[in-house]
């Protein structure tokens, strides 16, 4: 099977798995989403007027509690799944921007946005390269990036991640902290920094931050 094939073939699994979750998505995960969303929102640091977009957004549960403490933000979400985003639409005022996309191919101008945020998408990316070169590409000059994901460096993870990749197909990879810093490295990001962390007594995961390569000269 050719790599495109495969691509769409993964594409096509991630939209089934959330079509199918959307409607019970929030309610059967409120612990979990509670928690990563806790952990991301501390390292997001949102001025009056700056752009942030949430790629990956879901429900929108990120962006509403974004658009709570920063009510003079400009938000925007992107997301693959409609059923997710219809939710999301009918929790956000009309000033957040939702659409639906892809990581991999970001429908926005070049350095659009001063913040991007991304919580518990990473691991369904097959291509995560291209999407961190897309994150890079619309974010502004030292604009800066906070991705929140499973951590393979706990054993349960892992297994867990292991197990997914064999029997769903919409799971792709759960990331250790040395491969997050890899990825973010490659892709040229400056002042990388990743913390792992239990959300409950077996799950863990990580943030990882970072900031758009400032070239000068």
């Amino acid at each position: 099977m050719e790599r495109t094939e495969l691509k769409n073939d993964h594409e096509n699994f991630v939209q089934k798995e959330y079509a199918h979750l959307a409607e019970e998505y929030d309610e059967r995960w409120h612990f979990y989403v509670e928690a990563t969303l806790k952990q991301t929102l501390k390292r997001v640091d949102l001025q009056a007027g700056e752009r942030l977009l949430d790629i990956g957004c879901g429900t929108g549960a990120l962006l509403a509690a974004l658009e709570k403490r920063h009510p003079n933000a400009i938000l925007a979400g992107v997301d693959p799944t409609r059923g997710m985003l219809d939710l999301a639409e009918k929790r956000l005022s009309k000033k957040v921007h939702i659409e639906q996309s892809w990581a991999e191919k970001l429908p926005f101008e070049d350095e659009a946005f001063d913040v991007i945020v991304s919580c518990s998408m990473f691991h369904y990316i097959r291509e995560p390269m291209v999407a961190l070169k897309e994150m890079m590409r619309v974010l502004k000059p030292a604009g800066s990036l906070v991705i929140t994901d499973w951590c393979g460096d706990y054993m349960l993870c892992k297994i867990y991640g292991l197990f997914l990749r064999v029997f769903n197909k919409a799971h792709f990879k759960t990331y250790g902290k040395k491969e997050c810093y890899k990825l973010l490295f490659l892709s040229e990001f400056d002042d990388i920094r990743i913390d792992r962390y239990k959300i409950n007594w077996f799950w863990g995961m990580m943030t990882a931050t970072a900031s758009k390569r400032v070239i000068v000269g």
